[in-house]
């Protein structure tokens, strides 16, 4: 397993990171298999594990707790604030009022005295950034957090954060974690150059594209999505939509490109997104140990040009095949009373 710097932070994490939002209710609800997944991480060169207070109601947060009882030192610990943890209309986003709260909770549940990681999920537009900034700098100061970060943040907004913390005296994002695949291409155009600009580590997440990249979906094949699937994220899979049906195209090409190169089309789009000289590790979200021990293996891939250009052909740089996979909408897109004279 090789490993890199995180940004700036001086802290080293391996190029893989263990995802568990399939750990827990969502995707494997076993506490002891989902244990043991993790001990395999780790075992395997592993350090660096990603999880969220949401991620099944607070359930992947507790196991991450459980598998890291001896080993807490070992790893680099990432979560996330932002989503509803309830009813309770102040139980979400990234208010001080709820950060507080948010983080002691998150302690509570993985069982630690810090977080090496602390992430803000998305954008909140009804929260000044400089609220935000502030709460997280007092909790760096106070050692509950060692570094803090943005995930989905548009590129201007990573501009806006580190403007107004320098200007504010508050700690900067360390890091940012923007979905990028194959099939997501978007955060090329800005959100990379711009991290790769003030030295922000980057953190990617769903590198298969929510398994379209595993050659699971194919035209031929019934489209089977499991609950979670259907659920959260059923507009990535929408056959109404033209990007969605264009996937089926793309992946055809992909899986004769992935033999051509003798790889598994799993590690052909992990090496991929590693490829890329603004990222410093790749989120993996397995839910079972086969499906760990796959993408295990890709660590060490790495593509030559001739693989690079012919992804540069199917899918243009910069370019989301299915626009509408994006997970962040800016209010001024999704409310149309924003873009009208009054």
């Amino acid at each position: 397993m090789r490993h890199t710097t995180l940004g700036r932070t001086g802290i080293t994490v391996s190029r893989l990171a263990l995802g568990t939002m399939m750990l827990g209710a969502w995707g494997n609800p076993d506490h002891e298999e989902a244990v043991r997944l993790i001990h395999t991480a780790l075992d395997a060169g592993v350090n660096f594990i990603d999880t969220a207070d949401m991620y099944s109601a607070g359930e992947s947060e507790h196991i991450v707790g459980k598998a890291l009882k001896g080993r807490r030192d070992d790893v680099v610990l990432a979560t996330k604030v932002h989503f509803p943890m309830g009813e309770d209309a102040n139980r979400r986003g990234n208010s001080r009022r709820w950060i507080r709260q948010a983080v002691e909770d998150s302690l509570r549940r993985l069982d630690t005295d810090r977080i090496d990681l602390y992430q803000v999920h998305r954008p909140d537009p009804t929260t000044d950034l400089d609220e935000t900034l502030s709460v997280l700098s007092d909790l760096v100061r106070e050692g509950k957090v060692m570094a803090i970060g943005s995930s989905d943040f548009p590129a201007e907004q990573l501009v806006e954060a580190r403007w107004t913390a320098e200007r504010r005296g508050h700690v900067p994002f360390h890091t940012e974690q923007p979905p990028y695949s194959v099939l997501m291409r978007g955060v090329e155009r800005g959100v990379l150059p711009t991290a790769q600009r003030h030295g922000v580590g980057i953190l990617t997440w769903s590198p298969l594209a929510s398994g379209w990249l595993t050659g699971r979906y194919r035209r031929d094949s019934p489209l089977e999505l499991n609950e979670f699937r259907q659920n959260l994220i059923s507009h990535k899979f929408d056959q109404t939509l033209p990007g969605n049906v264009r996937k089926y195209e793309v992946v055809e090409e992909l899986l004769k490109l992935a033999d051509d190169a003798g790889l598994p089309l799993t590690h052909l789009a992990l090496a991929f997104v590693l490829s890329h000289p603004a990222v410093d590790s790749a989120i993996i979200g397995p839910r079972t140990l086969e499906q760990l021990t796959d993408l295990l293996a890709a660590a060490d891939v790495t593509l030559d040009d001739a693989v690079l250009d012919r992804i540069d052909e199917l899918v243009p740089p910069g370019t989301d095949l299915n626009p509408s996979d994006a997970d962040y909408t800016p209010p001024h897109l999704a409310d149309a009373a924003l873009r009208r004279r009054r």
